[in-house]
């Protein structure tokens, strides 16, 4: 991780009084704040893990989604509605990010200076993990009854679980190199559940 350190607090942009940097309204005047460059994790108020409680983030998402309504901001001035837009937008990423373990883990790989495999123009470079993903794809084209994907399903997120308990240990200990084939494992094989359930679906319509 970077060991580099924001501030703790800003200027309010209204009243000029000091104001905690991941606080929404400033407690002096009660202005919305800009989201300014608050990472994800601090947002919602939890320890940069990859291990994180999703229900205590959606609890915490949700009650930040609702203090940024426009209805609350619909008599405030412009810039005050503009600014809670941002906000909203800046919350929605961080949830969108942190609720999924693959863009998670994506997300923390790049906190610490390191793009993952297979984005920003990489490639895969895992001739093990390409070839357990194609045999993976050929067994499943080959499935033609539900009660073989059934077993598919069952088993890939079996390993799912088990990749993504490897990667949280990886990324917290600062495994980088481990963390990004993990990561990329995990991303095949969610993806696999994916389609198979989509494929068991057009047999159950068939």
């Amino acid at each position: 991780m970077s060991n580099t350190e924001h501030p703790a607090h800003k200027a309010c942009w209204s009243c000029k009084g000091p104001v905690e940097v991941s606080a929404l309204f400033c407690d002096t005047c009660n202005a919305i704040q800009a989201p300014g460059q608050l990472d994800h994790f601090k947002r919602f108020g939890l320890e940069r893990s990859f291990d994180v409680d999703i229900d205590a983030m959606e609890a915490t998402y949700l009650k930040q989604q609702q203090q940024l309504h426009p209805d609350r901001f619909a008599s405030k001035s412009g810039r005050e509605q503009a600014l809670s837009s941002q906000q909203a937008a800046s919350l929605n990423e961080a949830f969108e990010t942190l609720k999924n373990p693959v863009s998670r883990a994506h997300y923390m790989l790049r906190l610490a200076g390191i793009e993952p495999e297979g984005g920003e123009g990489h490639t895969v470079n895992d001739p093990e993990l390409l070839m357990e993903a194609m045999e993976m794809r050929e067994a499943l084209d080959d499935a033609d009854d539900r009660i073989t994907i059934d077993a598919m399903i069952k088993d890939t997120r079996k390993q799912a679980r088990a990749c993504e308990k490897d990667l949280g240990q990886a990324l917290d200990q600062q495994s980088y190199d481990v963390g990004k084939k993990l990561t990329t494992r995990l991303r095949y094989l969610m993806k696999m559940t994916e389609e198979a359930r989509a494929k068991k679906s057009r047999l159950a319509a068939a």
